[in-house]
């Protein structure tokens, strides 16, 4: 180590928006605080937060009574108002659940039914009322949310970033954790270049977030795996297609959504995302491989037994993987006039999901207390849209700081 650099209040490992939001909800309570957030990267949002599909979501997934219900709907209301406040360019346009068959509408129509518990606004559509929102879109109902929005939220982490610096939190980038000792009273954090000391820290380092919690020695059986998420987009000449959002109905029986259609603030639109292994943490390319990532999901016994209860489903996120045809026809079920020619290759997202022995995905977002630590340890979709939220909800669950520490 080349040496020290001073003592924090909290430190946070992480820089993307929901370490950011974390450093945000801490500062609005205590506005003395000194904060610090280590990132291991040269830049905040490099990963998850800067490769996603920018959706501000509303809740319609997701189990009553659950974090994730609880906090995407509370999320919602906090992020429009925070783009509203701030000045950061967002459109509240809507989405569209379709279903194109009877067995989807049935899906629908038990989804519509969950929807209301989670007190998200929502409404079913004829195939007449849908073609008034959706021209192009092929099924014979839907369900309409209007409250669905979306958001570059790089730009809501560039915003975040320049209010806390006005607030006094400090950035230590291209700084990667190597050892973590958590005392009674104080934790040591060191990383490549420097030691920083700290009266309470928390996890936000999404991919890495359980190698974090396993430097200070917690014994979980959760492990991250990652799952790429590639996406195609409409040429210019077709977006035209696409008024909003246009998703599928979801199948219970598989984690992920499947291939939706998504508007972005840019104007443009895209298309996906297949959900396929990836055997790097941060691989955003078929050829990308790092042994070690690779090596912990292959022997790691949880990653077999959920590949083998998702079979089917998985053998065909691999062939759309590899096939751009089979990927097209995903789409054509939900926008039948889009051809191979009016897509090309946009920029693949990977996942954090984190997964247990048994081979379940963990379904919640899923927070593990330390002595003098919290570790986010599962905050996929629709973590970024209730970032706000769980930065909140962190900074509630520390516990109160006694004095000011000084360096």
């Amino acid at each position: 180590m080349t040496g020290g650099a001073g003592m924090y209040d909290f430190i946070i490992i992480g820089g993307g928006i929901v370490g950011l939001s974390t450093a945000y909800a801490l500062v609005q309570k205590d506005p003395l605080a000194k904060v610090m957030i280590i990132e291991k990267e040269q830049q905040l949002s490099l990963h998850q937060t800067g490769r996603n599909s920018g959706v501000i979501h509303s809740g319609v997934y997701y189990k009553p009574g659950s974090l994730k219900a609880r906090m995407a709907v509370k999320g919602r209301t906090s992020m429009v108002n925070f783009c509203r406040t701030h000045h950061v360019a967002h459109d509240v346009c809507g989405k569209v659940l379709v279903a194109t068959d009877r067995e989807e509408v049935a899906r629908m129509d038990a989804l519509y039914h969950r929807v209301q518990q989670n007190g998200v606004t929502v409404s079913k559509l004829s195939r007449d009322e849908l073609s008034g929102f959706e021209p192009h879109v092929n099924g014979i109902a839907a369900l309409h949310v209007p409250q669905t929005g979306i958001v570059d939220y790089k730009k809501v982490s560039e915003k975040l970033a320049d209010l806390l610096r006005d607030s006094g939190v400090e950035f230590s980038f291209g700084s990667p954790v190597v050892n973590i000792e958590e005392g009674s009273d104080l934790v040591t954090i060191e990383t490549e270049e420097k030691t920083f000391r700290a009266r309470f820290f928390i996890n936000c380092a999404g991919l890495q977030s359980d190698r974090i919690v396993k430097m200070t020695g917690i014994h979980t059986e959760l492990q991250i795996v990652p799952f790429r998420g590639e996406y195609y987009k409409l040429t210019e000449e077709k977006s035209h297609f696409v008024n909003s959002l246009i998703y599928p109905v979801p199948n219970p029986d598989f984690p992920f959504l499947g291939v939706h259609l998504t508007k972005m603030m840019d104007g443009s639109v895209h298309a996906g995302p297949n959900a396929v292994l990836s055997l790097k943490r941060e691989g955003y390319k078929k050829t990308d491989i790092q042994w070690r990532d690779m090596l912990e999901v292959l022997t790691f016994s949880g990653f077999w037994k959920m590949a083998g209860q998702n079979m089917k489903e998985g053998t065909k996120e691999m062939v759309r993987s590899f096939n751009k045809r089979h990927f097209l026809k995903s789409l054509q079920r939900l926008v039948p006039d889009i051809m191979e020619q009016d897509i090309v290759t946009a920029d693949a997202g990977v996942r954090a999901q984190a997964m247990l022995r048994n081979g379940r995905l963990v379904d919640d977002f899923y927070m593990i207390p330390g002595k003098r630590s919290i570790h986010v340890c599962n905050a996929p979709s629709p973590a970024a849209t209730a970032s706000l939220e769980i930065g909140k909800e962190i900074a509630e669950r520390i516990p109160e700081r006694t004095s000011v520490i000084v360096s």
